[in-house]
């Protein structure tokens, strides 16, 4: 999207260089990646960049009102409540398309938002290894509100470790060895000492929480969070000593409640150009004259699990659990990034950390999706090249 930028980057691509880009990865983290990493960056123009940074904004505006707490109440499933709720999540994610407006200018259009960590560990690592294999100029960058990665770790140390031992700090999952996302995991234990711990593993004594090494047990102070109940639900006849919803003596960093309550769930509550026109199912008395215009989104799944792209008024008055249903007007992305055999659309993931005490989130690294297929996922670029996950660097 930087023009000079990217015809710059082009011409020094080539099939064996990404090659050997991959290799270094694999290199480095032997086996771990599991989801297709793009060819190329994204360069995002200081003009799209100030856009995306004012939809955030407005965004947390949001998030940080008042009442925010008792407008989300109800997004929190009763059987998945977890007690000793924090007052703010620890950490946002909010996901844009790249879209055009009216004028033919780069605008962005939000997609989505969660309280729930992404990424944090595997973008930083992810910036670098494009820099160390492609010529990308210093007036661009993946990072913002800190002055370089070290600055960035210790953001997360602070968040995650926190004033504990890291041996006293989990990552926690379910089969974390199984998860698409493991390298993440492995380069979060790198970089802050702490250990992925899956939730089987977890021994529970009262309120106290332990797991083993080594032959040695460790209590466990703070977890940090990337279990989704989704992926529980799945799961009905697993048996664990530790169940996510008993209240146990333990800081979470990522509190399993905030997943729910900055969600889809959020999005009707927002009012921006930056945003679609976003509804309750069971808010409507009328269904919108435009149906084809909309997408249905189940509230409570991820990774675009349950998404219906073309519906039907039928469809919907089928749906028994309206309270259970998002519609979301569409929207148009422009495929702005230019492969060597064609235009690819961009979605933008812009990634926050919540430190306990601040006013407010602070906007740290971003991660983007490229795609050729009807949606971002996985399941619509089978097959194809220029698409996966990337990181983007902002003009300054």
């Amino acid at each position: 999207m930087i023009p000079t930028i990217r015809q710059a980057f082009n011409q020094t691509f080539s099939p064996e260089r990404y090659r050997a880009f991959l290799e270094k990865i694999n290199q480095d983290y032997p086996g771990l990646p599991d989801f297709r990493v793009a060819e190329t960056p994204v360069f995002v123009p200081l003009a799209l960049k100030d856009r995306l940074l004012e939809a955030c904004e407005s965004i947390v505006d949001t998030l940080t009102a008042e009442h925010f707490k008792d407008w989300t109440e109800n997004a929190i499933p009763a059987h998945q409540r977890v007690p000793n709720e924090n007052d703010h999540t620890s950490f946002l994610a909010i996901d844009f398309a790249v879209c055009k407006d009216t004028n033919g200018e780069l605008i962005p259009q939000l997609i989505e938002l969660q309280g729930f960590p992404s990424l944090y560990g595997f973008q930083s690592y992810l910036a670098q290894q494009f820099r160390d294999f492609y010529p990308i100029p210093d007036n661009v960058t993946h990072l913002f509100n800190v002055d370089s990665d070290e600055t960035y770790r210790q953001h997360l140390r602070r968040l995650i470790v926190g004033l504990e031992q890291p041996e006293n700090v989990i990552l926690l999952e379910i089969f974390p060895e199984k998860q698409k996302t493991r390298i993440d995991f492995k380069i979060t234990g790198d970089i802050l000492g702490i250990e992925t711990v899956c939730l089987t593993k977890i021994h529970k004594e009262g309120r106290e929480l332990y797991y083993e090494k080594d032959g040695r047990r460790y209590r466990i102070h703070r977890i940090y969070n990337r279990l989704i109940f989704d992926e529980l639900e799945n799961m009905p006849d697993l048996e664990t000593d530790f169940k996510l919803t008993d209240d146990v003596d333990v800081q979470w960093v990522g509190h399993p409640n905030w997943f729910f309550r900055i969600s889809k769930y959020t999005m009707p509550l927002l009012n921006s150009p930056y945003i679609p026109a976003s509804y309750y199912l069971n808010a409507l008395d009328t269904y919108p004259d435009d149906l084809e215009n909309y997408v249905l989104k189940p509230l409570f799944s991820f990774a675009g699990s349950g998404v219906k792209l073309n519906i039907q008024k039928e469809d919907l008055d089928a749906i028994a659990d309206k309270q259970n249903y998002l519609l979301q007007r569409k929207v148009s992305y422009e495929p702005v990034i230019q492969s060597p055999d064609g235009l690819v659309k961009c979605e933008i993931r812009m990634l926050y950390v919540w430190h306990d005490k601040d006013p407010r989130p602070t906007l740290l690294t971003n991660l983007a999706r490229l795609s050729r297929g009807e949606m971002i996922g996985v399941n619509f670029n089978k097959n194809r090249d220029w698409v996966g996950g990337t990181v983007c660097f902002f003009e300054k």
